[in-house]
C-alpha cells in the first residue's frame, strides 16, 4: 500500500528535496507551505501535493487535516520540518518575544502539528512521525570544543531544537502504537542559515537521516535521534 507522508515546510531546503526523495521511492507525498504560491510552484516542480499549512496557526492545521482525511482517509508518515532561526543576535539582546517568534514555529508548531494529525495517524497501519531536530539542540555536541555546533551561541535555536529532542522522547514514550524519532540534517546549505552555511553540505545529503526515518519498517526504532552517520548525543 502506496504510503501517504505529509512534510511541513516543504516548499524548499530539506523539506523539499526530502518530498523529492520519497515520491521517488513511491510515497504519495504532501507538502505543506504558508506561503501558498511557493507551495504550489514547488509542489508542480516535484509532482507532489499540495496542502496550506501555516504551523503557527490552529486554523490552517485544521484545514490541512481536513483535506488529508478526505482525500486519504490517514497519514502514514508525518515529518515536522518546518523551522526558523530566529536570526543569530547575541543572547544577551535576545528578548522574550525574539524568543516567542521561534518557539511559535520550531516548537508550539510542531506540537500543534502532530497533536491535530494523531487521529488521522491513527488510521494507519504503521505510523511515523520524524521531527526534524539539530546538532545545536544536543547538549553533547554544543558541550564538546572540538564540534563546530559549540561554536554557535543562538539562544532561541539551539534551545527550541532541545525542546524537539525532548518532545520526540516524551511523544515516543506515550505514542507507544507510533514510531516517533528525531533527525539531525547536519550543516546544510539551505537559506535558514544563509551566509552560515558556505561551507555546508549540500540539502541532498542533509535529508539522509530524515528519509531514514521516514521509511522504517514495523522493527525500527522509537525515541531516537540520529544523523546521516548515526545515533546523535542527547
Amino acid at each position: 500500500m502506496m504510503k501517504i507522508t505529509l512534510i511541513t515546510g516543504g516548499n524548499k531546503g530539506l523539506g523539499f528535496e526530502t518530498a523529492r526523495v520519497l515520491k521517488e521511492q513511491g510515497h504519495k507525498v504532501y507538502i505543506g507551505s504558508r506561503n501558498e504560491q511557493r507551495g504550489q510552484q514547488a509542489a508542480q516542480q516535484l509532482g507532489v501535493d499540495y496542502v496550506v499549512l501555516d504551523v503557527t496557526d490552529d486554523n490552517s492545521v485544521n484545514n490541512a487535516v481536513a483535506t488529508i482525511k478526505q482525500q486519504e482517509g490517514r497519514l502514514d508518515v508525518l515529518i515536522n520540518n518546518a523551522g526558523i532561526s530566529g536570526g543569530f543576535t547575541k543572547p544577551r539582546d535576545i528578548t522574550a518575544n525574539d524568543m516567542e517568534e521561534v518557539y511559535n514555529t520550531n516548537v508550539f508548531g510542531l506540537v500543534r502539528v502532530t497533536n491535530h494529525f494523531i487521529p488521522l495517524l491513527e488510521k494507519s497501519d504503521q505510523p511515523v512521525i520524524v521531527n526534524v531536530s539539530s546538532g545545536l539542540g544536543s547538549f553533547g555536541m554544543v558541550t564538546d570544543a572540538s564540534k563546530d555546533e559549540s561554536k554557535v551561541n543562538s539562544l532561541a535555536y539551539c534551545s527550541s531544537k532541545s525542546a524537539v529532542t525532548m518532545l520526540t522522547v516524551q511523544y515516543a514514550n506515550d505514542l507507544t502504537h507510533m514510531q516517533v524519532n528525531a533527525a539531525d540534517p547536519g550543516s546544510t546549505n539551505t537559506d535558514l542559515v544563509g551566509d552560515a552555511s558556505n561551507n555546508a553540505k549540500p540539502a541532498t545529503e542533509g535529508i539522509k537521516p530524515i528519509v531514514k526515518l521516514a521509511t522504517i519498517d514495523k522493527d525500527g526504532p522509537t525515541g531516537t535521534f540520529i544523523d546521516g552517520n548515526g545515533p546523535m548525543p542527547w
